[in-house]
């Protein structure tokens, strides 16, 4: 999770990839009309993400066994309403600043999200540290080494939870 530009989609690729898990890339569950609209720099409102966050929602339920979703979840709101759907979730929040996250948006050819909108993302982001369930990643790092991170940080947790499960047994 996090702004335009801090590396979701290929992040989440690479999990996936590593953890042998499906991925869902949330922005191709976007509607027709909030693409429109952030092709033409129009920042997305609560109202028009519910609809979207709901899509994903059901995703994610739909994965009992594990699934990597790339989505912003800006706000402690939108991943409440995540973690509802599918309890145990967790974020890998990769955290960048705006002037690299302009840099890159601008940098992508064949993307619908407007650079103009950049500023809005972070506007709208509330920071998930220090909220369960989160891995703060600097999204400056490399691919590779953020990817280990992550599937560390994961594999860990799965660990603790069968340990949890085995002395509650």
């Amino acid at each position: 999770m996090g702004v335009a530009g801090c590396g979701k989609s290929s992040l989440g690729a690479a999990l996936a990839a590593a953890e042998h898990l499906p991925l869902i890339e949330g922005d191709d569950h976007h509607s027709a009309a909030s693409r429109d609209k952030m092709s033409q720099g129009i920042a997305l409102t609560d109202a028009d993400r519910q609809g979207w966050l709901q899509t994903l929602g059901r995703l994610l339920a739909e994965h009992p066994t594990g699934v990597v979703l790339t989505c912003s979840a800006l706000k402690k709101a939108y991943r409440d309403q995540l973690r509802l759907a599918c309890p145990g979730l967790r974020f890998a929040f990769l955290d960048i600043g705006r002037e690299e996250a302009q840099r890159r948006v601008s940098a992508r050819a064949s993307h619908f999200f407007s650079s103009s909108l950049v500023d809005s993302q972070f506007a709208t982001l509330e920071s998930p540290v220090g909220e369960a369930g989160v891995l703060r990643l600097d999204a400056l790092q490399a691919l590779s080494a953020l990817q280990g991170q992550t599937s560390a940080w994961l594999n860990d947790a799965a660990r603790q939870t069968d340990s949890h499960t085995k002395d509650c047994a």
